[in-house]
């Protein structure tokens, strides 16, 4: 989602109790990136709350994988699976 302060492309964190408002991650604004002591600034727009663009829509992942025989217990991963974490 785009920062309404510095439109910035931000992550935005779903707000526990409601389905239509999330927090914006904090993220620095491009024309105003360090102080005069060389920190990092915050744009005055993080962590505020916003409309999420689409009402209780999660992060999804698509991966194909091969529908058959399970791989006996040890064995390889498909080629294109992913570590989440």
């Amino acid at each position: 989602m785009e920062c309404p302060k510095c439109e910035r492309p931000t992550a935005v964190a779903p707000m526990a109790g409601s389905l239509t408002k999330g927090h914006l991650w904090r993220h620095d604004d491009a024309s105003a990136r360090r102080d005069s002591s060389g920190a990092l600034v915050s744009c005055s727009a993080s962590l505020s709350i916003v409309d999420l663009p689409e009402i209780g829509r999660q992060m999804e992942f698509d991966i194909d994988i091969p529908v058959g025989e399970p791989e006996p217990a040890g064995g390889a991963e498909p080629a294109d699976a992913m570590v989440l974490f």
